[in-house]
This record gives C-alpha cells, structure tokens and sequence, in this order.
C-alpha cells in the first residue's frame, strides 16, 4: 500500500527541518510512508509528520534520561508507532515554536543513532 504524500518538498516546515538536519554528517532526507525521514546513514533520528491527523511535527527520539523530563511538558507527545520505541513528537505549527530548542532535539535525536565515526565527526565541527 502506497501512503500519501503528506508534504510538497518546498513546504516552508520541510525546508527549515532540512537546514536542521541535512547539515549534520551524512545525514540525508528519505521519503518513507508520504512524509520526508532524516537519517545518519540508514538509521532514522528525524520524522516530519506523526500521523495523518497530526502532519506538521517532529518525531525524534530523546535522549532517554531527557525523555522523562519532556514527557512531563505538554508541548511534547508520544507519537503513534515510534511511541512504543521511545520517540517523541512535538508540534511544529504553533506561534511559539523555538526553533533554537528544535534544532536540539534534531541533534540530540541524530545523536541517539549515529555511528561512532559520524558523532567525531560532529563533535569537530561544534
């Protein structure tokens, strides 16, 4: 079953979480289930849209000791299917959105999968 394209590639929301994301070593941008994922290599760390009822958000995974503390902050769900697994989603549509507190969660995400080689690689250019 082929799922819907959720997104038009130039969407406003899709390019911002590319210039989040792209930078980080050999991250690239999949499409997979209508919605654009970013990986490290073939591991996903970013997921633009949790559901069909929910497209504009980020799917990440926390880091787990941070993960209890953004459970407790109303901003921040537990997303249908990556849910069980650990992930987060947090809406990207609102006013107040922080974009500076987004890129660090992408980071941290990125970080939860990345190869060693990839996370030196990183830790050179920050």
């Amino acid at each position: 079953m082929e799922h819907p394209r959720l997104f038009e590639s130039h969407d406003p929301l899709i390019v911002r979480l590319r210039g989040l994301c792209l930078p980080l070593p050999e991250a690239v941008e999949v499409e997979a289930w209508g919605r654009p994922t970013f990986r490290a290599g073939k591991k996903i760390f970013a997921i633009a849209g949790s559901s069909m009822d929910r497209p504009e958000t980020l799917v990440f995974k926390p880091d787990p000791e941070e993960g209890r503390a953004l459970r407790e902050d109303d901003r921040f769900f537990v997303p249908p299917y990556w849910g069980p697994s650990g992930w987060l989603a947090i809406d990207l549509d609102g006013p107040g959105v922080d974009w500076t507190e987004i890129a660090e969660l992408v980071e941290t995400s990125y970080r939860q999968v990345a190869l060693k080689r990839q996370l030196a690689v990183l830790d050179t250019v920050m």
